[in-house]
């Protein structure tokens, strides 16, 4: 029992595997975080590679990781959905506003419900989405530079 203790306490808690690796992104209906109101589903998502990250304005973390969306955004080479998680609606505006807004989508999801079905343990996480909405990998904790060159490795390893 102590081996087992001593080999848990060294595993790193962002590489929790995901059970919806190789999964399509769960049906969803919710509202978009934007000024008109409107609601986004799966069919609203891109056809193209892209990151779906999770998010809350309450989230220290997700500030630390910032930047680095923004600078991804700025290149272009994949694109960003955002998904609010358990926030509220004016305190994420005010946020994106602030800090400014990485994001082609926005996802509110106050009530976790597509959070939950992700399989979302906390923010930020991120996920790498392929072409056809299948979950190809998923990072626990915030991106950084060395974590997204791994995302863009996993995509074009599977694009062999």
């Amino acid at each position: 029992m102590v081996a087992f203790l001593i080999v848990g306490l060294q595993l790193d808690p962002r590489k929790v595997p995901s059970p919806l690796i190789g999964k399509q992104i769960p049906q969803f209906n919710l509202l978009e975080l934007s000024a008109n109101e409107t609601f986004i589903t799966n069919k609203d998502l891109p056809s193209t590679p892209y990151l779906l990250n999770v998010w809350a304005s309450w989230c220290g973390a997700c500030l630390e990781e910032h930047r680095l969306l923004k600078q991804i955004s700025e290149l272009g080479s994949l694109k960003i959905v955002g998904l609010n998680y358990k926030d509220d609606y004016s305190e994420a505006t005010k946020w994106l506003l602030r800090y400014g807004d990485p994001y082609i989508q926005k996802i509110f999801d106050p009530e976790a419900r597509l959070g939950l079905n992700l399989g979302v343990y906390g923010v930020p996480e991120t996920f790498l989405i392929d072409e056809s909405g299948t979950i190809v990998y998923k990072h626990i904790g915030p991106l950084t530079f060395e974590t997204y060159s791994l995302l863009l490795q996993q995509l074009e390893s599977k694009k062999l």
